[in-house]
């Protein structure tokens, strides 16, 4: 088979448009000419409305910012700059370092590369890092201590039914079933603890069903003043995963939410494609975020880092069992939740990789 050769214009395109720095290209009026995937990423922003846009129509940050560009532009040396604060007019706010670099092109006026690395974004990984080695390593301990209280446990409950049958008054059984009663509950409790036990079940699907049928579930079971919103991105592809655990990841989030609304509030359902986003240490081409999001009073400060882990709950009859179950399901699809809450706003974001070359939810090929 013969090789295919691409032309050099075409490698640096595959290579630009794949690389996690944000990239822009502007002229002297600061008007954006070039935008790579990653800088549509970073500032939430299609090529397609950047291109030709100024950037101070994308960019709220102060004039000193665009004061220098433009000072550069005229002068032709490069700088650099670290930690700088900027937000974006959807309301986000970034932390980046970013380099400008003058370049004349052939036929060309001057124009200005400008490279943006998102501080906050680093900071997100080596977060997103420790939590899966927290969650798997909370998984292990678990794993052992269930297994030494699970024995016991077997021979405590064995020992009341032998002395059940050797009790003579039979008005004493009262207390054997107590202590039968309890080590079952115990019992049950660690399994809960455990969380399934089974390898996913993988098949091509439509996250939107899956989520659906979530909204099918709570809709039952949440008060007439609780408002179950969608926010879908219809261009999303299909994803290999297991429905019934991904339904069960799903629901246990938004059942924790509909409790803390106290029977009134709205709970959205929003999904989005991320491209070149890092789970972990991993970088991947396309990712599904799917966020469950509710206008509660939110999750305490000092439980934040800690609500994934078993036994921790921010309500007195909580168990403190399902987000750690949700976070192992979702980990053993490669994923990862993560969660941000301030009072009337709480984010619970599950991150899914996508497979390359899937069909979307049209039946089309991506």
């Amino acid at each position: 088979m013969s090789p295919i050769f691409r032309s050099d214009k075409a490698i640096k395109d595959i290579i630009i448009d794949n690389i996690s720095t944000a990239i822009l290209m502007v002229d002297h009026d600061l008007t954006i000419l070039y935008i790579n995937a990653a800088g549509e990423m970073m500032f939430d922003i299609s090529a397609k409305r950047a291109l030709g846009q100024s950037m101070r129509h994308i960019l709220n940050v102060d004039d000193k910012f665009f004061n220098r560009l433009e000072t550069t532009y005229n002068d032709n040396h490069p700088y650099s700059e670290h930690e700088l604060s900027i937000g974006l007019f959807s309301g986000k706010e970034l932390t980046i370092d970013y380099s400008v670099t003058p370049i004349m092109l052939p036929g060309l006026s001057c124009q200005l590369l400008i490279e943006f690395t998102s501080i906050d974004r680093h900071l997100r990984i080596a977060h997103e890092e420790n939590l899966i080695s927290q969650h798997q390593a909370t998984r292990s301990l678990i794993r052992g201590m269930a297994h030494e209280i699970k024995n016991p446990l077997g021979g405590l409950r064995g020992a009341a039914q032998l002395l059940e049958n050797e009790l003579p008054n039979p008005s004493l059984k009262e207390y054997t079933d107590i202590i039968i009663g309890e080590a079952d509950r115990l019992r049950n409790l660690v399994d809960r603890m455990i969380g399934p036990n089974n390898l996913p079940k993988p098949r091509l699907i439509n996250i939107h069903e899956v989520i659906e049928r979530v909204r099918q579930l709570v809709s039952a079971e949440a008060a007439n003043n609780i408002i179950l919103k969608r926010d879908y991105d219809p261009s999303l592809p299909l994803i290999i995963a297991d429905p019934d655990q991904l339904i069960q990841a799903i629901l246990n989030i938004t059942r924790n939410a509909i409790l803390e609304l106290k029977d009134q509030g709205t709970i959205t359902f929003k999904t989005r494609p991320r491209r070149q986003y890092t789970i972990g240490s991993h970088v991947y081409r396309l990712v599904l975020e799917i966020q469950i999001i509710d206008d509660g009073s939110g999750i305490p400060e000092d439980l934040i880092e800690s609500i994934f882990y078993p036994m921790i709950s921010g309500r007195a009859d909580g168990s403190g069992i399902g987000l750690s179950i949700s976070q192992g399901l979702i980990n053993q699809h490669k994923g990862l939740i993560e969660c941000q809450s301030e009072p009337g706003n709480t984010i619970f974001t599950i991150l899914l990789p996508l497979e390359n070359g899937l069909k979307n939810t049209n039946g089309e090929k991506r």
